[in-house]
Parts: C-alpha cells; sequence; structure tokens
C-alpha cells in the first residue's frame, strides 16, 4: 500500500496554466490542500475553477515568482491558509528565444522565473519542512538540459540549472527527511508550445507530444511513494519524441 495525498498541504507554483494546472486539479481530486498562485488574477480564478470539486481543496493569490517579495508573499499567504507544507511542486516556467534575440530584461526575467524563483521557493519551503521533520519537494525539469536543442539556449539553460540544484539539495538535505525528485518531460501540449491547437492535437496524436495530465500522473507517482523511495529522476516523453 502506498500513503495517498489525502490532507496532504501542497504548494504548486505554475499551477495555473499547462503542467501546473493539471497537476493542480488532480492532487484536489486526490484529496489534498493545495496553494498556487498567478501574476493574474483572471488566471488564478479560472485555475481554481478547473480545480474545483475533487476531495481537497484549492487556494491562491496573485504573485510573481520572479521576484523576492512575490515569493515571501506566496508563503505566507499559504501559511494563512494552510498552516504550512508538506509538500512542493515547482512548474513555474517561461519559454524563451535564442539568447542573442531576446532583450535583456526578457532574458533575465526568464531566468529569474524559471532557475531563482524555484530555488527561492525550495528555500523557504525547507525551512518549513526541517522544523516539521519531514517533506518532499519535487522539481518539474525538462529533456532539453539533455536533447540541447537549437533555440533553447536559454530555457535549457534554467533547466539544466534545476537539474544539477536538485541533485546537489537532495544529499545535502537526505538527513532532514526532505526528499527531492525531478520529472523531466519531453514535448507537451502546453500553452508554451508556439504552434496553434490544431497542430498540438495532431502532435499528440501522432504520439510526438504528450498531454500535460499525462506529466501530472507522474508527478502524483512520484508524491506517494513510501517513506523509504525516493524517485530521483522520472523522465517522461511521447513515444516519437523529436530531439532537434
Amino acid at each position: 500500500m502506498q500513503p495517498g495525498l489525502e490532507g496532504k498541504r501542497i504548494l504548486v507554483t505554475g499551477g495555473t496554466t499547462g503542467i501546473g494546472r493539471a497537476t493542480v486539479a488532480l492532487l484536489v481530486q486526490e484529496g489534498a490542500r493545495v496553494f498556487t498562485f498567478s501574476r493574474e488574477q483572471r488566471h488564478l480564478e479560472e485555475a481554481i475553477g478547473y480545480a474545483h470539486g475533487g476531495r481537497g481543496s484549492i487556494d491562491g493569490v496573485t504573485a510573481d515568482v520572479a521576484t523576492k517579495e512575490g515569493v515571501h508573499r506566496v508563503f505566507a499567504a499559504m501559511d494563512e491558509k494552510l498552516g504550512g507544507i508538506d509538500m512542493l511542486v515547482t512548474c513555474a516556467a517561461l519559454g524563451a528565444q535564442p539568447l542573442h534575440e531576446m532583450e535583456e530584461d526578457d532574458w533575465r526575467y526568464v531566468i529569474e522565473t524559471n532557475l531563482i524563483g524555484t530555488l527561492a521557493s525550495a528555500r523557504l519551503a525547507i525551512k518549513r519542512m526541517e522544523a516539521q521533520g519531514a517533506g518532499h519537494l519535487l522539481f518539474v525539469g525538462s529533456i532539453s538540459t539533455e536533447i540541447k536543442a537549437e533555440g533553447e539556449s536559454v530555457y535549457s539553460a534554467t533547466k539544466a540549472g534545476i537539474q544539477a540544484f536538485a541533485e546537489t539539495l537532495r544529499k545535502e538535505i537526505a538527513s532532514k527527511n526532505i526528499k527531492v525528485s525531478v520529472i523531466q518531460p519531453g514535448s507537451v501540449a502546453t500553452p508554451m508550445q508556439e504552434c496553434d491547437d490544431e497542430e498540438k492535437r495532431k502532435a499528440v496524436a501522432d504520439h510526438e507530444m504528450l498531454y500535460a495530465e499525462e506529466i501530472a500522473d507522474a508527478v502524483h507517482f512520484a508524491l506517494t511513494r513510501s517513506d523509504r523511495a525516493d524517485v530521483v529522476n522520472l523522465r517522461i516523453e511521447p513515444r516519437l519524441q523529436k530531439t532537434s
């Protein structure tokens, strides 16, 4: 028998679009008490409505994970609503163009969102988990760290940073009874993809893309292993994933 998520307090970053939104809905369905956030109130309300109806609960706040103030705002609101955190799932990420095709403020903002926001969230979660004696950090990475496709230099750099951070962090906090996992998705039919909805549907039908819900299933799997089992890295991609 594997442990379930009933009553677990879970913060999901990037929980209002794509993989994050699908993950929030599944965790609420499984009975978790979920907290998430968005830069825009409209997106937050839509995600909460999408997840409504499960055995668990869903709440959130507007904030920007790319800023120090935003991250602290999220954790303060989560503490007030949930009284703590058992699991952190980081999905917040922005796509990017090649470095030389982006304005400086734009590529810096991608790094602040994807990498710095992830580290900042992990730090605040660890402090709370250490105090309570247990926890689980799960980072949604990407196979871009390995395939290094043309056009993804900035994005790949952020995901490679998360991968190295997670694998090193796991060794640093293992004695604190805090798990660390990374899910590495391949191509997923989310708003981050530049193709239109019809092209996404065809790619899924042709086994070249996955549904966001399939990544959410992988997240659920990693979060529900026994106390002695760590899902360190889980790579999931379409059967015909293109690597260039």
